[in-house]
């Protein structure tokens, strides 16, 4: 719901306009002249003034530059006729977000406002967004933050809360691209721990001999290109903490050694009976299922239960959606060059967004906004700045399920594209013409050719 001041001197334009927007929900504050529109801009803050450029006492135009003076928040739709739609121009030039032509469709309004109100709304998401992530960074004594605010996050933070404290193994489940490392890298920052090494290993990057030597060390010798001793990864985090990241993928006969590392606290290198003792803390992860593994004979059941003895599990994205704006504007403020103002995201950007399922969870979120943030170039992101498999552009995406079927984004787009072009042979290349018989604005119709490409192509037939 938006308050809309509506300024127009002809009385049956304000009832039926006035009327139509309350009908869509809206607040309407109606004024007959721009003294009165100019008196009630000073008192009330509206986010919407739907103005004409003729006005008597104090004309349209003066009173847009005192809104923007007074009420920089709020957008201004000027109403005028074909005669000054150059002054209309001009003004879109100092900020004002839309005019329109009379006569017009009511419905275009309406749709205007219901843009305005998208607009709005995912404002508001992302600056509290901004405002909560500032919060966090000025409080969090240069720990890490574990971006959420719905309810599986927030339980998912009291548990890292409480866990860090303890010196017992963890292991960390989740869907790929959910954080594991992040929680553990949090877990580790968050203990006493924190001033001693992190140490991470990622246990299915390594054939079995090699995975031993950089989890135990290794003298020289000990196998073929062991030209030099080398201390293992134990060692290295002696004092601090050990991820054991895709612990799933530790061979058998690795995990038995594991096994007695982690009952005796000692570590014999390869190619060496000497042992050494060393006090480190076991932070396990997986995105597999450890029991099914057990069951079909590939991971100890002993070792399980000694790995497992807290477990944090992290809830995929589509289970958090809340998080969504959060996630947004940390990924903004991240991708964006320092010194640049982070790029806005369109409604229909966002609601792309907002529907798509994310398999690869976070980190795939991640990815679109990189990619969305160096396409747009510091404008508004919109659905072309996505990528394709988001977008669902790509051929064969989703076709698992959906046969030859695209996304409803995607034929949405083409529909559009082919739409604009014919409203375009139609009008004879006439922009404003094209506008009218597809019942939208100009700047509207501008932006659309541009996304699509049409722009110079139009211009240049003109």
């Amino acid at each position: 719901m938006l308050d809309i001041l509506l300024v127009d001197d002809e009385p049956d334009f304000r009832a039926l306009v006035g009327d139509a927007l309350r009908d869509a929900g809206h607040r309407v504050t109606l004024a007959s002249n721009g003294a009165e529109g100019q008196t009630l801009i000073s008192s009330n803050v509206f986010d919407v003034m739907l103005c004409d450029i003729r006005l008597p006492r104090i004309d349209g135009l003066t009173l847009f530059r005192r809104v923007r003076q007074e009420s920089p928040g709020t957008d201004v739709i000027l109403i005028t006729a074909h005669a000054a739609v150059a002054d209309a121009v001009a003004a879109l030039k100092e900020g004002a977000y839309d005019y329109i032509t009379k006569p017009f469709d009511i419905d275009e309004i309406v749709l205007q406002m219901e843009r305005i109100a998208a607009q709005r709304a995912l404002k508001r998401e992302l600056e509290q967004a901004r405002a909560e992530l500032s919060q966090r960074k000025n409080g969090s004594n240069g720990t890490r933050a574990i971006i959420g605010r719905s309810p599986p996050m927030l339980r998912l933070s009291d548990r890292v809360e409480t866990i860090a404290q303890s010196d017992a193994p963890v292991l960390i489940t989740g869907e790929s691209g959910t954080g594991k490392e992040l929680i553990a890298r949090t877990l580790h920052e968050r203990s006493a721990r924190a001033t001693k090494p992190f140490i991470a290993v990622n246990c299915a990057a390594f054939p079995e001999t090699l995975l031993e030597a950089e989890l135990f060390g290794h003298e020289r010798g000990a196998f073929t290109g062991a030209v030099k001793r080398r201390d293992g990864r134990f060692k290295a985090a002696d004092g601090g903490t050990l991820l054991l990241d895709e612990v799933a993928e530790v061979p058998l006969p690795a995990q038995a050694k594991l096994l007695r590392v982690l009952q005796e606290g000692t570590v014999e290198p390869l190619g060496t009976n000497e042992v050494t003792r060393v006090d480190v803390r076991i932070i396990s992860a997986t995105h597999r299922n450890l029991r099914e593994r057990i069951r079909e004979g590939k991971f100890r059941e002993d070792l399980y239960y000694r790995l497992n003895v807290l477990d944090i599990e992290i809830p995929p994205l589509r289970e958090r959606r809340g998080d969504l704006p959060l996630l947004l504007q940390y990924f903004l403020n991240k991708f964006t060059p320092p010194g640049k103002t982070p790029s806005t995201v369109s409604p229909r950007a966002w609601a792309v967004l907002s529907q798509y399922a994310f398999p690869g969870n976070v980190r795939e979120f991640a990815h679109a906004i990189e990619h969305a943030v160096v396409l747009a170039g510091g404008g508004e992101i919109d659905i072309e700045h996505l990528p394709a498999g988001i977008t669902g552009t790509v051929d064969g995406a989703g076709s698992s399920q959906g046969g030859n079927l695209r996304s409803l984004a995607a034929a949405m787009k083409e529909f559009e594209h082919e739409y604009l072009l014919r409203a375009l042979a139609q009008s004879n290349g006439k922009k404003m013409k094209a506008a009218e018989i597809l019942g939208i604005s100009r700047k509207n119709l501008w932006e659309k050719l541009r996304l699509h490409g049409i722009a110079a192509e139009s211009e240049a037939e003109e």
